[in-house]
């Protein structure tokens, strides 16, 4: 089933994100490789692809996994999380519709 796990980050944690992200993308793109990754990608902090020092506020990811459970300890492992990136993470069931 697939899982929406949407990520907060903390004011001012931009550096830390930067610092962490090369960890991060490993783990996306282990998602990708076994064909369980829907979306992934940040929430820019302004009204732009390229948001420069504004930052980003969070994060989405749309992927498979077997539970609900497994979903959740997914996410708790995110090096965002270890680096102080993220200060809250919603995991929920999510049914796709369209496309």
């Amino acid at each position: 089933m697939w899982y929406m796990i949407s990520s907060q980050d903390n004011e001012n944690s931009l550096e830390k994100r930067k610092t962490a992200r090369s960890a991060h993308l490993a783990r996306l793109q282990d998602l990708t490789n076994e064909g369980k990754l829907l979306i992934a990608g940040p929430h820019p902090a302004i009204d732009s692809d390229n948001p420069g020092e504004a930052g980003f506020t969070g994060s989405l990811v749309v992927a498979d996994f077997d539970s609900l459970e497994q979903a959740q300890a997914w996410a708790d492992q995110d090096p965002y999380i270890t680096a102080g990136v993220y200060k809250s993470v919603v995991v929920k069931p999510f049914k796709r519709v369209l496309p």
